[in-house]
Parts: structure tokens; C-alpha cells; sequence
């Protein structure tokens, strides 16, 4: 299985951009739905990934009352950056599944650290069920 195959192309992928204020960041997730984010740099390093959960303990370490208290701190200055590592382009079969077993999608990178999309678990749970039957 190649990582390439299952591969959704950063342009088909929301994501966060360090620089996004916090409340930037909750509103993509809220319009999207989404639990989870990727984070990238304006230059295109994957930086890490966000959860709901981190919006929630920053808001609260914070003590913020509003919303647009969140105007002034940075998805950057919250984002765990061991949270979703990525796998290389290059990444065996093994190391995706490893990764999807752990988190709902997997962040792609290049050879240079630049993010170029994800594979989600449900992509590779269809790529085995829809390629079992070959094996006969």
C-alpha cells in the first residue's frame, strides 16, 4: 500500500495556520465539525495538530470569559506539537496503520517537513476491506 494512494491533498484538507488567532481556530472547527485539526506554518512545515480538548484547557487556563478574548493568542502558542505526528510520503504500510490505530487521520509530510495532506483511518479501513477479497 503507498501512502500516495489513500492520500487527501492538502488542498482538499482544512487545516490551521500557526498564526490563526484562537478564536480563528474554533471557528473553522465548529463550521466544519471537525474534533481535531492539523497545524502548518505559512511556509508549509506541519507544525502539529489541535484538538477541541486544547482549545477547552487553554480557555480555561486562561480564564476567558468570551470569545473575542481569544482574538489575541495564537493556535501556534497552544498547539501540542507531539499531538498526531506525521508520517513521511515515504511511510510503510506498517507505520500507517500504526498511526491511524491512535488518531482519526494521519498527517503526510514530504521529505522537507512540508504537510501535503492526510490519510484518514476510515481511507485505510476501506483500502482493506475493498482489497481483501484480491488475495483469495
Amino acid at each position: 500500500m503507498n501512502v500516495l494512494f489513500l492520500l487527501k491533498i492538502k488542498n482538499d484538507v482544512k487545516y490551521l495556520y500557526d498564526d490563526n488567532s484562537v478564536r480563528q481556530g474554533l471557528e473553522t472547527m465548529r463550521i466544519h465539525g471537525y474534533t481535531a485539526i492539523p497545524v502548518i506554518s505559512r511556509n508549509g512545515d506541519y507544525v502539529g495538530a489541535i484538538s477541541e480538548g486544547d482549545f477547552l484547557w487553554h480557555i480555561l487556563d486562561e480564564n476567558a470569559a468570551g470569545i473575542k478574548s481569544q482574538e489575541h493568542c495564537r493556535v501556534g502558542d497552544i498547539v501540542r506539537k507531539d499531538y498526531m505526528p506525521p508520517v513521511s510520503v515515504s511511510a510503510t504500510a506498517e507505520e500507517l496503520i500504526e498511526r491511524a490505530t491512535n488518531q482519526n487521520f494521519v498527517p503526510v509530510v514530504d521529505d522537507r517537513n512540508k504537510f501535503i495532506g492526510i490519510v484518514t483511518r476510515r481511507d485505510i479501513i476501506r483500502y482493506f476491506v475493498e482489497n481483501s477479497g484480491n488475495k483469495g
